[in-house]
């Protein structure tokens, strides 16, 4: 790494921090979060997920950090009632047309989020308790995309066949109007913003320049972060494409973590 200070870790989640069938974030994260705080460097997840999700993970972290929720749709400041730095909501009448050719499409669920909720048109009994259970969003039942009361930050397609179906069916149509990217084995998200954008805001917010960041991914959603942080990592379980795309590789997050 550079000679200038490290001030800022950004690090992804799902395939980053939460491993295969993992649902609470390892003891040995929160220690290296800790110890980093003590020296200065502020650590802030990145995801896809939704502000209460990722708040309910790191409750038991003991420092307050940032949070870029939603693929960068939402950034918060630190602290669990930290102050929202940025929103960068979906044109409306774009994002009930994007749902309704979600909605369409056999078995692909449709979560759209607000800031604190994840809007779903029920197709699977199974669903929303998978929504709640395993990836622990608040979740409301609407009849049709359009009772959805607030804001839309970020669209999902939950596609059991795998998000490259779902991509190979909706990407063409939606690509020149929203970032479009994959965000695991069967989750596609679109969103106005990306976890790059969001990176730009907290960064800005907080007076901290990209050459100071230091940046954790494992998806092709995590590529915009990665992307202008001035020290990024990919996970050895990355696609290879993105392998070779960023040299520096990482077996897990924690070891990152304790180099610095």
């Amino acid at each position: 790494m550079s000679a200038e200070p490290i001030r800022l870790v950004v690090c992804d989640i799902d395939g980053t921090l939460l491993r295969g069938s993992e649902t609470a974030i390892a003891p040995a994260v929160f220690a290296q979060v800790r110890r980093l705080d003590e020296k200065g460097i502020l650590f802030c997840p990145a995801s896809g997920r939704q502000h209460a999700s990722m708040q309910r993970l790191f409750a038991g972290v003991g420092v307050k950090i940032p949070y870029i929720c939603e693929n960068g749709g939402l950034v918060f400041a630190p602290g669990n009632s930290g102050a929202l730095l940025g929103k960068t909501p979906m044109r409306r009448d774009l994002a009930m047309r994007l749902c309704g050719d979600i909605l369409a499409v056999p078995d692909c669920e449709l979560v759209a989020s607000g800031a604190e909720t994840s809007y779903i048109c029920l197709k699977h009994p199974e669903f929303p308790d998978y929504i709640r259970s395993f990836v622990g969003n608040n979740v409301s039942m609407i009849s049709r995309p359009e009772d959805i009361p607030e804001d839309v930050v970020k669209i999902s397609a939950y596609c059991r066949q795998g998000a490259a179906v779902a991509r190979t069916v909706l990407a063409p149509a939606w690509q020149t109007h929203f970032s479009v990217a994959i965000a695991g084995e069967c989750w596609l998200d679109f969103t106005r913003s990306d976890k790059g954008r969001g990176l730009r805001q907290l960064c800005t917010a907080l007076d901290i320049p990209l050459s100071a960041v230091v940046a954790i991914g494992d998806n092709y959603n995590d590529v915009p972060m990665l992307s202008i942080a001035a020290h990024p990592y990919i996970m050895d379980t990355a696609a290879e494409e993105l392998r070779q795309r960023f040299p520096n590789h990482c077996a897990n997050a924690e070891d990152v973590l304790s180099r610095l």
